[in-house]
C-alpha cells in the first residue's frame, strides 16, 4: 500500500493505478463502517484509494477537533488489510495553504436538519470532499448512510459541479445491540454507551409503525421522540420525518420514501442516526 503526504506525490502515486479507481474518504479511526467501504470499492473497482483527513473546515470553534479520536499506524494497517493500493495522508497545510480563501457552499439541502444546528458545517465538508475529488480523481466515491445529510449535499455537489464520479452510498453498520457505529463512540462513558441504544430502538419503533400502515409523518417523528425522551442520559437535538433527496420535512401522510433521522446527545457526546422508509 502506497502512502503519500503532498499533492505532487498523489498525483505520480494516482497514475499509476489501474483505471477505474474507487476512493473512500475518511477522518480516520476507522471502525467495520469504513472497513465495509473499502470492501465495496474492492469488488467494484481496480484499484481503491482512501484518504485521512481530520478536517478543521468542518468543525466550528466549539466542536471537537482537538480531541477527535486518532491512530493513524491502527487505520493504516486495517486499510492494508481490506486491500487499499494508496493512502493519502494530507496535513492542514497542505489542504489549506495560507492565503487559503476558496469555499464551495452547497445552498438549499446544507440549511436543514445538521445545518440547522451546525450551521459551519457543510460549507467545510463540501469545500473538503470537492479538493479530495479534484485531487484523487476517481470513478467511484464511497459513503457511509449514517452521515445520510453529508451523502445527499456531496452527490448535489457532484452533480452541480459535473464531477465525473459515481457517488456510492453503503448501509450503516451497527453494533450488536444496534448502536450505529461511529468513531465519536469512543467519548462515551458506559452508562452513556448503554443508554444510546436508544436511538435505534426509537427508529426501530418507527419502522414497525410504519409496517404496520401508520403514515402521518407527524406520528412516526413523534413516537421516535417520546422514547428517546423517556431516557434520563439522553437529550434530544432533533427528529425529522423529511424527503430523501430536498429534506425537506414531511407533512401529513408519508406518499413515498422517507428519510427518518435524528441528533441526540449523550452528555457532551452527539451522536447522529437514520433509517430510510419505504425504499
Amino acid at each position: 500500500m502506497k502512502q503519500v503526504i503532498t499533492i505532487p506525490d498523489l498525483r505520480v502515486a494516482r497514475a499509476a493505478l489501474p483505471e477505474p479507481v474507487g476512493f473512500v474518504p475518511t477522518m480516520g479511526y476507522l471502525h467495520e463502517g469504513h472497513l465495509s467501504l473499502a470492501r465495496a470499492a474492492r469488488a467494484e473497482c481496480a484499484s481503491v484509494a482512501a484518504s485521512i483527513f481530520v478536517n478543521p473546515a468542518q468543525f466550528a470553534p466549539t466542536e471537537d477537533l482537538a480531541s477527535y479520536p486518532r491512530d493513524v499506524p491502527r487505520d493504516l494497517a486495517m486499510l492494508e488489510a481490506e486491500g487499499v493500493d494508496l493512502i493519502w495522508l494530507p496535513t492542514p497545510e497542505v489542504m489549506y495553504p495560507q492565503g487559503y480563501q476558496t469555499w464551495v457552499t452547497v445552498e438549499e439541502v446544507t440549511q436543514l436538519l445538521e445545518g440547522r444546528m451546525r450551521p459551519t458545517h457543510f460549507r467545510g465538508v463540501a469545500t473538503v470532499v470537492a479538493k479530495l475529488f479534484n485531487a484523487v480523481q476517481p470513478q467511484r466515491a464511497y459513503f457511509g448512510q449514517k452521515d445520510a445529510q453529508q451523502a445527499v449535499v456531496i452527490r448535489r455537489m457532484a452533480q452541480d459541479l459535473n464531477f465525473p464520479i459515481d457517488i456510492v452510498v453503503c448501509p450503516i453498520w451497527r453494533e450488536r445491540d444496534g448502536l450505529a457505529m461511529s468513531s465519536r463512540n469512543v467519548y462515551l462513558s458506559p452508562a452513556e454507551r448503554q443508554a444510546a441504544v436508544v436511538l435505534s430502538r426509537s427508529l426501530a419503533v418507527v419502522q414497525q409503525a410504519y409496517q404496520e400502515g401508520q403514515r402521518e409523518a407527524e406520528v412516526l417523528r413523534k413516537s421516535a421522540s417520546d422514547l428517546i425522551q423517556s431516557e434520563p442520559l439522553a437529550r434530544l437535538q432533533y427528529v425529522s420525518c423529511a424527503d430523501p433527496e430536498t429534506l425537506e420535512e414531511l407533512q401529513g401522510p408519508v406518499a413515498g420514501r422517507a428519510l427518518v433521522s435524528l441528533a441526540v446527545f449523550f452528555g457532551r457526546t452527539r451522536l447522529i442516526d437514520n433509517i430510510v422508509l419505504g425504499g
